[in-house]
């Protein structure tokens, strides 16, 4: 078995198993489950980032999002920490699942068990890795349901949206910063004008 057949047995196992999500999304006018249809984003922005990106990041971009209708946030309470608590659980459950459909696929328990890694986000701003997985997810994020996440949140206040986009910022590498800066200029005038706000008082614009 070749690695390059890993890989491609590993991507079919992925979505195969984000394809029985309930929940849809429409992209380009085509109907798809939504967890697919994140994967599908989130591999999208990987070759954007980095042309030439590692097996083990194709995997893992594919991965993010894995079989996440089976942990709903409704399982948590509200507040802020019960949802890092869910953002975590969820984190060590797609890693786990990443990795055991890697080793059913032929990779060795090193590459699995650093993909899991990843995944889990642990090592955020001291991995590579890791951090190019958040530059993607943050651009599948403002390219695709920022403005969705803006309508179903109404009730929050201008100095919470503050927040969430500075947060958002601060978690990106200057790559990352980049590629947001050149999406940012085909957003709705009131998330453009957000996102400048946020950036000017961090003097970041």
């Amino acid at each position: 078995m070749t690695q390059q057949t890993e890989l491609h047995k590993a991507l079919e196992a992925i979505d195969r198993a984000n394809r029985q999500d309930p929940n849809t999304e429409e992209v380009d006018g085509e109907t798809l489950p939504r967890e697919y249809a994140y994967s599908l984003h989130m591999t999208r922005w990987l070759f954007e980032l980095d042309p030439a990106p590692s097996e083990r990041m194709q995997i893992a971009c594919r991965a993010q999002h894995i079989e996440r209708w089976t942990r709903p946030r409704a399982d948590y309470p509200e507040g802020r920490k019960a949802y890092y608590q869910w953002r975590q659980a969820c984190g060590r459950f797609h890693g786990e699942r990443a990795a055991e459909i890697m080793a059913a696929c032929g990779y060795g328990p090193e590459e699995c068990a650093k993909v899991a890694t990843i995944l889990t986000k642990r090592e955020l701003r001291s991995d590579a890795d890791t951090q190019l997985l958040e530059d993607v997810a943050c651009m599948v994020f403002l390219e695709r349901y920022f403005a969705e996440f803006y309508q179903q949140k109404a009730d929050y206040d201008r100095e919470k949206w503050l927040r969430i986009v500075r947060r958002t910022w601060a978690k990106m590498s200057p790559t990352g910063h980049e590629a947001a800066l050149k999406l940012a200029a085909g957003m709705p005038a009131h998330l453009l004008e957000l996102l400048q706000e946020a950036l000017s008082e961090t003097g970041q614009d």
